[in-house]
C-alpha cells in the first residue's frame, strides 16, 4: 500500500506545473521576435547585415531571372536601408488564400513567397520564404513601394504588423520595387551599418550576375533635407555623398583576377567553365595557382555565399585531386609507383570561385552558410573534372607551371611532417615539456584557465608576480616572432619562440590539429602600447589566423587592453585607457602649466619625488592646480608597471578590458593579411597610404 501511494506521489510530482495552460502559440511573425537567431544566426553585427543581404538577395534573384538589370542600396540617415530595383514589382493583387493583397501576405507571413514552385522563379537564393518578412518582424519601420500595372502602390509595417492596408497612391510608368526599413532596438543593441562591409558583400554579387548594376550609397552624414518621393532611384537625387557602382561583363573570370591582383600569378591563363545541363541551370567555375601557400575557395549556391562550404565544394575538391594526379602520371612527370597527391598539395596556392544554380537548393540554415543539396557534389564533380583535364591538355604551359606548383607543396608537406613529427612527438603535449619559460597555472580546466602572451622577460616576471597562479599562465616572448605569412610549416617549427607557443596551447598544428586539446580556453594577446608591440601583436595574428584559425572562430583569443595612463591626484589614483579619458580626468581638477591664473605650489618633497620619478624613466609632466598637484605617468610598456598595478588594470577578471579578435570578411582579411604580411611592398605601400588617416598613431 505504501508502495502504491509513492508512485501515486511521484505521478503527480512529475505532472505538477504542466499543463495545456502552459503552452504558448505563437502567431504571425512573434517567432521571430521571440527567437531571432534561429533566423539570422545572431543580433550582433552578422545577423544586423543579414537583414540587407535578405532584401537584396530579392532584388538579385530578379535580376537572375532576367527581369531586373539594376539594384541600389542606400544608407539612410536614421539607421534605415533602402534597397530599390527595376524588377517586375511584388504582386499586389488579392490571394486567393489569405484574402488580402499578395504583398501583405509576403512582408506578413513566414513560408510565403514566390520561390517554392510554379513559374515565379526557376532559380533563387531564397527558398524559405521567410526572408522579407523576417526582416518586417525585426525592423521598427518598414516601408514597401511598388510600381506594376501602371500604378504606384506602397504599405508600412512595424514589428512585423501592418499599419494600414495596401493603397495605390498614384499612377508610375515604372516596374520595380523600393523597400525602406528600419532594425529594431529591442532586438539589436548595437544598430551600425558598416559601409565597407555591404560595398565587399554587393561587389561580389555583382561578378555573379552578369548584366546586373549594383550601387550603393553612404547618404547617413548628409546634413541637407533628404526627400526620395517622387523618385524612384535615389542617386536621381544627385545629393553628394560617397558611392560606388560595380558592373562587370567578367563574371567569375574577373572575380578571380580581383582575389589575385596583389599576387605573383604561377600560371597566366584563368581555367573557366560553365556548363548547363536539364538537370540542373548551371555550373561555372574558375580557377588560378598564385606563389602562396594558403588556398582560396570562394563557394555559392543559387549567389548566395556558402562560407562553411558544402556539398559543391567537397564535389571540387575530390575532382581537383584526382584530374591532376591523372594528369601528373599520364605526362610522365611522376611515376605510377609514386605516392599520391593529396588535397592538401593541390589546394596550396590555388584562387576558385565556385558558382552553382539548381532548382531544388537545400542549405543547413537559414544564414545557408553551407550547401546540404547531395546531388551538387556529383553535378560539380562531373563538370568540372571533365573542364579541367580538357584544359591541362590544351593548355600545356599552364599545366606544366601548375604541375610544378603541386610538386613543391608536395615535398614541402613532406619535409614540415618530419619536422613536426621531431617537435610534437608522443607525449610533448602531454604536459611532460612544457616550455621553460611558460609559467603554468595550476588548474587543469581548459575552461578556466588563461594563456597571456607578453612581450618581453620583463613584463613576463611582473605579469608572473600578479597573475592569479591557479588560473592564469603567463608566456613571455623573446622579441617578434618570425613572419609566418610566406613560411611554411618545417621553416616555422624550427623556430624556438612558435615553437614554445604551440606545444604551450597543446593543439598540435597542421593535419594534426585539434581544438579538443586546447589547453587553455582564452589566450590573451598582451604587448606593449608603441610600434613594436603592434608589430608583435600583429605577427601573432597572422600566426594564429593561418594556422589556429579555430581558436579565432571559436572565440578564444583577445587582446588585452593595459591603460595607457596613471594619474595621481594628491592619494587618489586613477587609470585611463584613452587619450579621452584622461583629459576628462585631469580636466575636471587642473590647470596645465602656461595657463593663465595658474600658480606654482610644488613643495620641495613634491621636486625631489618628481626627480625620482624621472630618473626611474617616467613621463611626468608638470601639471598643478592651486590646491592640489596632478602628476601623469604614461606607460609604454607593461613591464614599467608594478605586479600590483599590472593585476588591477590588465589582468584582474573583474576590472580588466579584452577585445575579442573574430573575423566577420574572411576573404576580406585574408587579403589583407597577404597585403601587410606578404611580400608584395608595393601593394602594401599603397594600401598604407590608403588608410594612413585611419590609423591611431601614438608617436
Amino acid at each position: 500500500m505504501a508502495k502504491d501511494k509513492g508512485k501515486k506521489a511521484e505521478k503527480e510530482y512529475t505532472n505538477r506545473g504542466y499543463s495545456a495552460s502552459d503552452i504558448t502559440i505563437l502567431e504571425g511573425l512573434e517567432p521571430v521576435r521571440k527567437r531571432p537567431g534561429m533566423y539570422i544566426g545572431t543580433t550582433g553585427p552578422d545577423g544586423l547585415h543579414h537583414l540587407v543581404w535578405e532584401i537584396f538577395d530579392n532584388s538579385r534573384d530578379e535580376a537572375m531571372g532576367g527581369f531586373a538589370n539594376d539594384v541600389e542600396v542606400v544608407l539612410l540617415p536614421g539607421n534605415r536601408i533602402r534597397v530599390a530595383d527595376n524588377g517586375r514589382g511584388i504582386p499586389v493583387d488579392t490571394h486567393k488564400q489569405t484574402k488580402v493583397s499578395a504583398l501583405e501576405t509576403i512582408m506578413t507571413t513566414l513560408h510565403a513567397g514566390g520561390k517554392f514552385g510554379g513559374e515565379g522563379y526557376k532559380v533563387s537564393g531564397g527558398l524559405h520564404g521567410v526572408g522579407s518578412s523576417v526582416v518586417n518582424a525585426l525592423s521598427v519601420f518598414m516601408k514597401v513601394e511598388v510600381h506594376r500595372d501602371g500604378g504606384k502602390f506602397i504599405q508600412e509595417y512595424s514589428r512585423g504588423k501592418k499599419k494600414g492596408s495596401v493603397k495605390k497612391i498614384g499612377a508610375s510608368k515604372l516596374n520595380g520595387t523600393i523597400v525602406v526599413f528600419e532594425p529594431d532596438v529591442e532586438i539589436f543593441p548595437d544598430i551600425k551599418f558598416e559601409y565597407s562591409r555591404i560595398v565587399n558583400h554587393l561587389r561580389q554579387q555583382a561578378y555573379l550576375v552578369n548584366g546586373m548594376k549594383v550601387s550603393v550609397i553612404d547618404a547617413r552624414t548628409y546634413e541637407g533635407p533628404i526627400k526620395d518621393d517622387g523618385v524612384f532611384f535615389f542617386r536621381e537625387l544627385n545629393i553628394d555623398t560617397p558611392s560606388m557602382s560595380f558592373y562587370f561583363e567578367g563574371g567569375l573570370l574577373s572575380l578571380v583576377k580581383f582575389y589575385n591582383q596583389t599576387q605573383k600569378l604561377i600560371h597566366k591563363n584563368i581555367f573557366y567553365i560553365e556548363k548547363k545541363s536539364n538537370d540542373y541551370e548551371s555550373v561555372e567555375i574558375a580557377l588560378q595557382y598564385v606563389d602562396d601557400i594558403s588556398s582560396r575557395i570562394v563557394p555559392f549556391a543559387n549567389n548566395i555565399y556558402n562560407s562553411e562550404g558544402g556539398t559543391h565544394v567537397t564535389g571540387f575538391k575530390t575532382a581537383l585531386t584526382r584530374t591532376l594526379n591523372n594528369y601528373m602520371r599520364k605526362s610522365g612527370l611522376v611515376k605510377d609507383s609514386d605516392e599520391n597527391f593529396t588535397g592538401d598539395d593541390v589546394l596550396e596556392g590555388l584562387t576558385a570561385v565556385i558558382s552553382i544554380k539548381i532548382k531544388e537548393v537545400q542549405f543547413e540554415g537559414q544564414t545557408k552558410a553551407k550547401l546540404g543539396t547531395v546531388e551538387a557534389r556529383g553535378i560539380v564533380e562531373s563538370a568540372f573534372g571533365e573542364g579541367f583535364e580538357a584544359f591541362l591538355e590544351e593548355n600545356p604551359d599552364d599545366a606544366k607551371a601548375i604541375a610544378g606548383k603541386v610538386i613543391l607543396a608536395f615535398r614541402a608537406r613532406k619535409a614540415a611532417k618530419a619536422a613536426k613529427d621531431s617537435v610534437l612527438r608522443k607525449g610533448a603535449l602531454e604536459g611532460m615539456t612544457l616550455p621553460g619559460k611558460l609559467a603554468d597555472c595550476q588548474s587543469r580546466s581548459a575552461e578556466e584557465s588563461e594563456l597571456f602572451i607578453v612581450e618581453g622577460d620583463s613584463a613576463g616576471g611582473t605579469a608572473k608576480m600578479g597573475r592569479d597562479r591557479r588560473t592564469q599562465a603567463i608566456l613571455p616572448l623573446r622579441g617578434k616572432i618570425l613572419n609566418i605569412e610566406r613560411a611554411r610549416l618545417d621553416k616555422m617549427l624550427a623556430s624556438e619562440q612558435i615553437k614554445n607557443l604551440v606545444v604551450a596551447l597543446g593543439t598540435a598544428i597542421g593535419d594534426t590539429f585539434e581544438i579538443a586539446k586546447l589547453r587553455y580556453h582564452k589566450i590573451i594577446i598582451a604587448t606593449d602600447a608603441d610600434v613594436d608591440g603592434a608589430h608583435i601583436r600583429t605577427l601573432l595574428l597572422t600566426l594564429l589566423y593561418r594556422f589556429f584559425r579555430p581558436l579565432i572562430d571559436g572565440g578564444h583569443v583577445y587582446i588585452a587592453q593595459p591603460p595607457l595612463y596613471k594619474i595621481k591626484k594628491g592619494k587618489e589614483i586613477f587609470y585611463s585607457f584613452s587619450e579621452e579619458e584622461k583629459n576628462k580626468i585631469v580636466g575636471d581638477y587642473a590647470e596645465i602649466e602656461g595657463d593663465e591664473g595658474a600658480e606654482d605650489e610644488v613643495s620641495e618633497q613634491d621636486e625631489l619625488e618628481e626627480e625620482k620619478e624621472e630618473d626611474e624613466g617616467v613621463k611626468n609632466p608638470k601639471i598643478k592646480s592651486k590646491n592640489l598637484k596632478i602628476s601623469i605617468q604614461r606607460y609604454k610598456g607593461l613591464g614599467e608597471m608594478n605586479a600590483e598595478e599590472l593585476w588591477e588594470t590588465t589582468m584582474d577578471p573583474s576590472k580588466r578590458v579584452l577585445k575579442q579578435v573574430a573575423v566577420e570578411d574572411a576573404q576580406e582579411a585574408d587579403k589583407t593579411f597577404d597585403i601587410l604580411m606578404g611580400t608584395d611592398v608595393p601593394a602594401r605601400k599603397s594600401f598604407i597610404q590608403s588608410n594612413a588617416k585611419m590609423a591611431n598613431l601614438d608617436i
